[in-house]
């Protein structure tokens, strides 16, 4: 809802190319842009917890073991701005930006066949092969520091670019795991079990913070490694706004284009090779004299050998989840009136930065796309925007997306005097019960602007 919502400053971390008209702005610190999402398309609190009458563990089962695919998935992510600000230098086409802010993200898909396994086991699973790739995962906490740059080209054309340095926390990843198990008719017993794998989970950053909360100075630490004490990284925004014609834009961001080199604090867990057993084989003839030897230890002796669980500190490399912005807005209604009640070509108190005249109503399309590790993860937005004079607007929207086809939203921005305040939400017809929801979002913020005004 935030994007190409350029009444708001934030709206600039999402396009770093919007037209602004502000002189300069001034977040309040932590107040200034806090969101949250959380999603889980294929199943609900409700599903499982209500009091239906119906076993927990029969919902379980039926609902999340046979109900959902490796396609559905459980996701969050949280953004806390810490420090926001901007401002227009002696040339009045150029606009800077910079800032901080914390963010947590996770995905996890949900792992169908390992889910089958704990609940069903494979004993009477001939010739099914389970596929160990469903497990995938990724989860980070992050302190990003940025700089970007806004220009206006000419009447027509606004570009941005924006520099981040990344300062990770903590990360995890297990999400390019691969291989099968397997029963198979054996020569020797019943059935022989076929393990082929390819297993790894990625993490940094997680020691220090277990040894910070044992020794009472979790906070300490998570500053630290904040404040660039992490594993770093760089970063890369671009976008732009096109007019089309005098009530008609195009734009378009592509955003955290960076990766994060991690070298710290680095665990990595493996499970790598392939074996097939035949279960517990004894010689009566050879071993009867030391029937008291533990066979079964063995056996996992010899599987270990064949397929080790290994432990290693080396350092990796994560991408960010690149995201990619594209919208159209039509403008349209009566142009906005500048205080003396005259229509003007200009935004109130935008004087040394004269923008196009901005109509009372807009209507559009945004599409928005994520890059995830089952692939591009995608919404389609639409929206009408009505503005109410230059000191509020109200912006209304439908997004169709794997969460939700009922997606209604619905977001405020007030500027009372200098001081601007906003706040926004998904998903609205959900809070009736928030439990049986796939989707919630809000966010919101505080910000002083400036026009220039004398």
């Amino acid at each position: 809802m935030l994007y190409d919502f350029s009444e708001i400053p934030q709206s600039l971390i999402i396009n770093p190319g919007v037209e602004t008209d502000f002189q300069w702005y001034a977040g309040i610190p932590v107040l200034s842009g806090l969101s949250a999402h959380a999603g889980s398309n294929g199943i609900s609190v409700n599903d499982i917890f209500a009091d239906d009458g119906l076993d927990i563990n029969v919902k379980v089962r039926e609902r999340m073991v046979a109900g959902l695919s490796t396609r559905d998935e459980f996701m969050g992510n949280v953004s806390l701005e810490l420090l926001s600000g901007g401002y227009r230098s002696e040339n009045p086409n150029i606009f800077y930006s910079f800032g901080a802010y914390l963010e947590l993200d996770n995905i996890t898909y949900w792992p169908q066949d390992y889910a089958y396994l704990a609940f069903e086991g494979n004993s009477d699973q001939l010739d099914r092969r389970f596929d160990l790739g469903d497990l995938k995962s990724r989860g980070s906490m992050v302190n990003v520091f940025h700089f970007g740059i806004n220009k206006k080209i000419d009447e027509n054309l606004t570009v941005g670019a924006r520099g981040k340095i990344y300062s990770s926390i903590a990360d995890y990843n297990s999400s390019t795991n691969n291989g099968y198990l397997v029963n198979t008719q054996g020569q020797n017993n019943l059935l022989a079990t076929t393990i082929s794998a390819d297993l790894r989970l990625r993490s940094s950053g997680f020691g220090e913070l277990r040894n910070a909360e044992r020794d009472e100075t979790l906070g300490g630490t998570i500053t630290k490694r904040a404040l660039f004490g992490g594993d770093l990284g760089l970063g890369f925004d671009m976008g732009f706004s096109y007019h089309l014609n005098d009530r008609t834009v195009v734009t378009g961001s592509l955003l955290d284009l960076g990766l994060i080199y991690h070298s710290s604090d680095v665990y990595t867990y493996s499970l790598e090779g392939s074996a097939t057993v035949e279960g517990i084989e004894i010689d009566v003839l050879e071993d009867f004299a030391n029937l008291n030897r533990d066979f079964w230890q063995d056996l996992v002796d010899e599987v270990e050998e064949i397929v080790p669980f290994e432990t290693s500190y080396k350092s990796y490399i994560t991408f960010r989840p690149t995201k990619l912005n594209a919208s159209l807005r039509h403008d349209f209604g009566k142009p906005i009136e500048n205080g003396s009640g005259i229509d003007c070509d200009c935004t109130a108190g935008s004087s040394r930065n004269r923008l196009r005249v901005k109509y009372r109503n807009s209507v559009g399309g945004h599409l928005y796309a994520i890059n995830r590790p089952r692939g591009p993860q995608l919404a389609l937005t639409g929206f009408y925007l009505r503005r109410f004079g230059n000191y509020m607007a109200l912006k209304a929207n439908y997004t169709a997306d794997k969460f939700s086809y009922t997606n209604l939203g619905l977001g405020l921005n007030i500027q009372a005097g200098p001081v601007n305040f906003y706040v926004m939400a998904d998903n609205l017809l959900s809070y009736q019960n928030i439990a049986a929801t796939n989707y919630a979002s809000f966010q919101l913020g505080l910000n002083i602007i400036s026009w220039g005004r004398k």
